[in-house]
Formats: C-alpha cells, structure tokens, sequence
C-alpha cells in the first residue's frame, strides 16, 4: 500500500509540475487555488483524522493568514501618504496603527504564519487541558469563527467590510495581472503543497503521530498508561493552523482578493466535506478530495447556480453513508494488505514495549513440581 502510494504521489506531482503546458491560463488558476487550498485540507486530515478532534472553524486561520499578507499587497499598491480607498470612504485620515506594522513585506509574511498557529496554540492549550472535545470542541471553533467575520464586517473603516481586500497591482515587486507571475504563483504553490505533505506524512510516521492515533483510538486509556493527550492534540491543532495559514496566504496570492465570505461558517463547513470525500485520515485523499469537490463546484455553479448546494448536501449525505472512510477507504478495498497474523492496535503497538526476546516460560506451580 505504501509503495503504491509513494508512486501514485510522485505522478502526482510530475503532473501538476507539467500542468502549465497542457492547460489554459483559467484552469490553471483554478488549479492554483484549490491546490493551495488542499494544504488547509491537510491540516484538518491531521487533527480530525488522525487525533479524533473535528474542527468546524478553520476558516478563521485561513483567514487570518489571508488578510496579513492582503494587508501590506493593498499598502504596496498606495503613494507616499495615501490611504486605502476604504478608509478615505469611511472618513478616516491617518493610518490605524495596527495597519503600520504591514507596510514591511517580510513582517506580514511572519504574521501570517505565526498569528493563526499562537491563536490556535492558546485555543487548544485552553480547551485540551479542561478535557474539551468532541461535539462541543467543533461548536466552539464554529462559534468563533462566525464572530471573526461579524467583527470584519462591522469594522468596515479598517478591514473593507463585507467587500475585503481587493485590488492588489502587485506582490513583491511582481505584477499580478501577468501571466509569467501567475504561472510562477502556480509552481511555488505545488512545491509547498509538496512539502506540506512530506512535512506532515513525516511526522505523523513519527513516535508522535502514532501516538495522535492511539489518542484517536483511546483517549482514555492512554491517559491510563501515563500520557498525557493534551500537549499532543494542542501541537497538532496548532500545526493544523499554521498549514491554513500559508494556504490562505498562497490563496490570496492566487486569486488577488479576500473576503469575510470566503472564510465563514459555511466555508469552514465545506473544508470539512472536502476531507471527509477524501477521507479524513488520508493527506493524499484530503488534496484530492479538495480539488475533485472544488472543480465542481465551479463547473456545476457556472451552470446552474442555484443547484450547488443541493449537490453539496447530496454529496456529503453519500459520503456519510455509502463512504463514511471517503476515497481513501475505497482505494483500500481494492489494495489490501496481504494477509497475516492479526494486526495489533495502534495503542497496543505504540504504548506495548516491544522486544525481539522469546517470551520467559512461566514459572511451575507447586502443585506441577510435585506432579
């Protein structure tokens, strides 16, 4: 399974590299952003697939990463002294002093990475430790997400309201109208898409991402057995974070705009149905379950506008029912393991020291020496 999964990515990824040469510009911008898009899919395959924590707020972090770098693009794009058109709408003559800090390119790009991953850090720490899961963890993350937005909308002088951040000319010195850039914006987003997933695949190979599995699969008794689940589900959630992050970062990049509407609730809700048609404890599944549900989206919604929710309902009622394990579980109807001694649960082979020693025969009972 492992060896087919490797090679299966490594198409995969000479493919999506050689993609500019067989595609229009459109799709290929397309492409870009639901490839983007399918780091944050990661993410959410790491904490719900693997450590059992399902997240209905990721949008925030994805979010957060987005507006610091839509930041400083809209900064770039004034003269000396001028202001976004928003804020001169809006009656505002000075620059909010939380807007100074994104002038500087390098600051925003750290901000980006290192707010959403603190937030979710300091939400997880808090939560975890008081034992916080399950449905009420999702409600909570859904909660906040939904006063995020509120609060963009309501602070129209200072983030762009309902409308968000729009009208970037260029990134870095690059123009953004130019095809060069976007093919270029295209490739860096496959080559961080490639090593999110090897990033991610390494650690989950690790003694940590076993024990997120055994986690998962038994909270309690390895609470039991001496560990303690919280410091791990915070630092995966957290790296969750961070991977929504830099996809919101690569997004904004791609498309050039950013909006309450694109990180909601029911955003938040689709990247969920987007991992679960890949399979939520499948990082290659959650990419492509991104980009298979996302190309719909856009075709069937050109079409018939009205109709793509109907879809999306219909869509993840199938999944739920008919593929509670998404792709990722079909495929391993079809690619089994070979058969063989029973496999040992991922509790008993991470927390059970295993040792290459023959077993110690048992000691005769008093009643068997005398026999």
């Amino acid at each position: 399974m492992r060896r087919i999964e490797n090679v299966a990515c490594g198409v995969a990824i000479v493919l999506l590299l050689l993609a500019p040469t067989f595609i229009g510009p459109y799709n290929l911008s397309l492409l870009g952003r639901f490839l983007a898009m399918g780091i944050l899919a990661m993410g959410i395959a790491l904490v719900w697939g693997n450590a059992g924590v399902l997240p209905l707020g990721h949008g925030l972090f994805f979010g957060l990463g987005a507006y610091a770098l839509a930041m400083h693009l809209k900064l770039a794009a004034l003269g000396p002294g001028e202001l976004p058109d928003f804020m001169q709408w809006n009656g505002l003559e000075t620059l909010p002093w939380l807007w100074v800090p994104f002038k500087n390119g390098g600051i925003s790009l750290i901000a980006a990475a290192v707010i959403p991953t603190a937030i979710a850090a300091a939400l997880a720490w808090l939560l975890f430790h008081r034992r916080v899961g399950g449905v009420y963890f999702a409600i909570i993350t859904q909660a906040l997400v939904l006063a995020a937005t509120t609060f963009i909308i309501s602070q129209q002088p200072y983030t762009g309201g309902f409308n968000g951040l729009t009208d970037f000319g260029s990134a870095f010195g690059f123009s953004l109208a130019d095809q060069s850039t976007q093919t270029g914006l295209y490739f860096v987003t496959v080559v961080i898409l490639a090593l999110a997933f090897l990033g991610t695949r390494w650690l989950l190979e690790t003694q940590f991402g076993k024990l997120l599995r055994a986690i998962r699969d038994g909270e309690n008794r390895v609470r039991f057995l001496g560990y303690d689940p919280a410091p791990y589900k915070v630092v995966a959630f957290a790296f969750s974070a961070f991977l929504a992050a830099i996809a919101g970062v690569l997004f904004t990049l791609n498309i050039g705009v950013i909006s309450p509407a694109m990180i909601g609730v029911v955003p938040s809700i689709e990247m969920v149905i987007w991992v679960a048609v890949g399979g939520r404890d499948s990082l290659a599944g959650a990419i492509v379950g991104t980009l298979i549900v996302n190309f719909a989206k856009d075709k069937v919604s050109s079409a018939f506008p009205e109709l793509w929710l109907y879809v999306m309902g219909a869509l993840f009622v199938v999944v739920v029912t008919v593929l509670p394990d998404g792709l990722g579980g079909l495929l391993r109807l079809f690619v089994r393991e070979p058969r063989g001694e029973a496999r040992p649960t991922v509790i008993t082979r991470v927390l059970v020291p295993i040792t290459d020693e023959p077993p110690a025969k048992p000691e005769k009972t008093p009643l068997e020496s005398n026999g």
